[in-house]
């Protein structure tokens, strides 16, 4: 964007340098209105640095600075004009053009006549030397052209980006079936079987194996991560996404396992970005998870921060973690983490020095400056 802004600068400076030198070089009578010329040549030029910010206004203002040299007196074409119309045409705004476009053919005879210093014909040919038919279509033509070739370029790349999604959701729907049919019976069969065998060991009065408990709780857990992996899989954004006003419910839910969670908000409640509300959800339900399997806590405090720029989330528990054992990183974090960061925020998971663990999650909602 700078570079695209030093760019325009530095057509300004020369169309207006350009024009200034042709002024001063041209063949005029000096009038008092010699500086209202040069004035007009020098703003005209200097005005196209902002033809892509307004486009409208600066078609305005160079058509305006056009017809205050002309009538002060200074044959020069109307170079600056033409830029105008390019630019304003390039960014739609072809209404606009055409309307300015019409009052400048009928202005500028009008502003060589009057000048004092040309009878009608020759205010007429002055002023279509100034601004040549075929040099206004011209340009018009060329932005209508270049704006037609950014429409078809931007069309092309969103047709590839949705090319791309689609076969990514068809693979991602593949993998999900062949799991299903594959790893879910055979995960289902082990379980069945090991929780059968404990459930005839106990009822024998029999000792239940070390190995078979083991494979029982395997089974299980196989059985949720399984579960859960295939509800990624098939998350293809047609159902309506989870996001903070779902994040209730996962309190509810964890507080039915037994754990004590409560849930806490903090300054106003404002619209926050689909991408941010969906992240926020899953910071949550990965860290209750989280707890409910491996922290062997009994509280769990959940705090959301609406802030000006940055939404925050908070899971404090207080399990079995220390500050003296570094935890391992599991697929749940470092899904959080990834989630995070591709968002441009901050994630923090680390064990309290109360003891427990935390995550600490800062989403930006407001595009940095």
């Amino acid at each position: 964007m700078r570079r695209i802004g030093a760019v325009d600068g530095l057509v300004a400076v020369g169309v207006a340098a350009i024009l200034l030198v042709t002024g001063l070089s041209g063949q005029h009578a000096a009038t008092a209105l010699d500086l209202l010329g040069y004035a007009s040549l020098t703003a005209g030029g200097l005005a196209l640095a902002a033809r892509r910010r307004a486009p409208v206004a600066v078609l305005a203002v160079t058509g305006l600075c056009a017809v205050g040299y002309l009538g002060a007196g200074f044959d020069v074409p109307a170079v600056a004009y033409l830029f105008a119309v390019y630019a304003a045409v390039r960014a739609g705004r072809r209404t606009s053009t055409v309307v300015a476009s019409v009052l400048m053919l009928v202005a500028l005879p009008l502003a060589a006549l009057a000048s004092g210093l040309h009878d009608t014909g020759e205010a007429f040919a002055q002023a279509r030397g100034a601004l040549e038919l075929a040099w206004l279509i011209a340009a018009g033509a060329a932005g209508e052209a270049l704006r037609q070739a950014e429409r078809r370029a931007d069309e092309a790349e969103r047709t590839r980006e949705e090319t791309a999604r689609r076969r990514a959701d068809e693979e991602r729907l593949h993998i999900a079936r062949e799991l299903h049919d594959s790893l879910t019976h055979q995960i289902s069969v082990i379980k069945v079987h090991a929780e059968a065998a404990v459930h005839v060991a106990r009822k024998r009065g029999e000792d239940v194996p070390e190995a078979l408990l083991a494979i029982r709780d395997a089974g299980r857990e196989a059985a949720r991560e399984l579960r859960a992996t295939l509800e990624a899989l098939r998350d293809d954004d047609t159902a309506p996404p989870h996001g903070l006003d779902h994040v209730p419910d996962l309190v509810t839910q964890a507080r039915t396992t037994g754990l004590d969670a409560r849930l806490t908000i903090e300054g106003q409640r404002t619209d926050v970005p689909a991408a941010v509300d969906r992240t926020a959800y899953r910071i949550v339900q990965e860290s209750l998870t989280n707890i409910a399997r491996h922290a062997g806590a009994a509280t769990a405090a959940i705090r959301i921060g609406y802030q000006p720029e940055a939404l925050v989330i908070q899971v404090d528990d207080d399990g079995t973690a220390t500050p003296d054992v570094a935890p391992v990183p599991g697929t749940g974090l470092l899904g959080m983490r990834e989630r995070v960061t591709a968002l441009g925020g901050r994630l923090n998971a680390a064990p309290r020095g109360e003891g427990g663990f935390t995550v600490q999650a800062e989403l930006p909602v407001a595009p940095a400056s």
